[in-house]
């Protein structure tokens, strides 16, 4: 997979080297020299990642992590911090600013690129959620989303460590047991199992197990739908590249060289679970969008723009399978006598309750929807004419006997319904899903002119 990376350096050298590297790997290389620089160009390019030196003049590496990370056009940029600095309190300082990873000169290519596909590869994922997110955002259904914010007040954030590894496995527990809950497995199997079933936060592998496979055991967790998005730590030796590398192409997030520092480590498994649960609100911001676009706002029913893709879907099965759907329009009667005696107020709570009454008449299978105004459709799947004739009476008879209650219990109306029924029975070989409501409707109209209240099926 190709990116485009930033790469930031005070010196033209070790910039130039890198941009060797990577544009001989296919990847696309933009330069900046200064941390300022690298603010400005992350904002304006919008690469897929950023490699950033820490010993800068001015501006540090760290500072400028920070600033990327707390402003919202780029705080989604995965940043790699690239230095000659080898104190672990260097390494945490740099996770703590926000950086994704931290790699020490001289940077093994190989591992680098790893890593470079990896965080593309994440940031692929993140942006078309986030894209997702903003059009729910224009079209008004979802709010903004501020992730400092969403990140208060939850519950303690769940790891699992797989590791056969008794003393190991209870340094770890020792090391996160103060601000995530912590449960351990030491049978791989056993593992995979727990990790589909309980929803977790973050899960640490070990990569050295012996019972099974390390590699096998993230790929088999990375496969599941389930567990797809939930992130993996690896703890892998010292210098096995070989391994690591394997281990980012598989899906691992993030990785741990043993011996483990306690601080890096509480960074490391922070920085994973704050990216999970920001994708957890963009996915879940997605879905609400999603589903305010297809419902009505007032009804909680699907809405017309819903109804004009499934119905066609199911005729076509119908038609495919041979048997029957059965379609009925429905109209309150006299309905805008209700909203010029009561108010509009009134005439949304008796909407609000014969969509109740609707819903509760309808079976799983069955398509309910608000048709527009007073007027609901409902599309029933493997359901004869006649049979469509006994639901739509049964629930007109509801409707006449039971008053709704409006303005605090202060007033009860008596509404009554109108009822069109079409079937694909009565369909010639050109039937399509528009004409069998245009039956309907023309059924309903046939039970409005005579009389109203009443259940008029469409003449074979």
């Amino acid at each position: 997979m190709t990116a485009r990376v930033l790469v930031v350096d005070d010196l033209e050298p070790n910039v130039k080297l890198l941009e060797a590297k990577l544009r001989a790997e296919y990847f696309d290389v933009i330069t900046a020299f200064s941390g300022q620089e690298a603010v400005e160009k992350a904002k304006s390019e919008q690469p897929d990642i950023i490699l950033l030196d820490v010993m800068m003049p001015g501006m540090d590496g760290f500072e400028a992590c920070r600033i990327i990370k707390k402003t919202p056009e780029t705080a989604h940029i995965p940043v790699v911090m690239v230095t000659a600095l080898e104190q672990q309190a260097d390494r945490v300082a740099g996770l703590e600013a926000g950086a994704d990873d931290f790699l020490t000169k001289p940077v093994e290519d190989v591992a680098l690129f790893a890593r470079v596909r990896s965080l593309s590869r994440l940031k692929v994922m993140t942006d078309e959620l986030r894209l997702r997110h903003a059009t729910g955002k224009g079209l008004g259904v979802v709010e903004d989303l501020d992730f400092d914010s969403i990140l208060e007040g939850e519950e303690k954030p769940r790891v699992l460590i797989i590791d056969d590894q008794a003393d190991q496995a209870e340094r770890l527990t020792g090391y996160l047991s103060d601000k995530f809950l912590v449960s351990v497995e030491s049978e791989p199997e056993v593992a995979l199992a727990r990790v589909r079933s309980a929803d977790f936060d973050l899960v640490i592998v070990n990569m050295s197990i012996e019972t099974m496979d390390a590699l096998r055991l993230c790929s088999s967790i990375k496969s599941f739908e389930e567990t797809r998005l939930t992130p993996l730590l690896a703890i892998v030796r010292q210098g096995d590249t070989r391994k690591l590398v394997r281990a980012l192409d598989i899906g691992v997030n993030d990785y741990l060289t043993r011996p483990v520092d306690k601080n890096e480590m509480i960074a490391r498994v922070s920085t994973q679970i704050k990216r999970k649960r920001h994708i957890d609100h963009l996915r879940s911001s997605f879905q609400a969008s999603l589903e305010m676009a297809v419902t009505d706002q007032l009804t909680g029913l699907y809405n017309r723009r819903y109804l004009a893709s499934h119905l066609s879907a199911m005729f076509n099965r119908a038609f495919w399978t041979g048997r029957p759907l059965s379609v009925m329009i429905l109209d309150l009667d006299h309905f805008k006598q209700v909203n010029d005696t009561y108010g509009h107020d009134a005439g949304d709570k008796v909407i609000q309750a014969f969509a109740d009454r609707v819903r509760a008449s309808t079976r799983g299978m069955d398509l309910a929807c608000r048709y527009g105004g007073e007027e609901f459709l409902i599309a029933m799947p493997d359901t004869e004419k006649r049979e469509a004739q006994v639901v739509a009476e049964r629930l007109r008879q509801d409707i006449e006997i039971n008053k709704i209650i409006i303005n605090s219990g202060r007033d009860e109306l008596q509404v009554t319904v109108s009822i069109g029924i079409a079937s694909t029975e009565d369909g010639l070989k050109d039937d399509t899903a528009q004409k069998l409501i245009k039956r309907a409707d023309e059924a309903l109209y046939g039970a409005k002119t005579h009389g109203r209240n009443r259940v008029v099926a469409d003449a074979a």
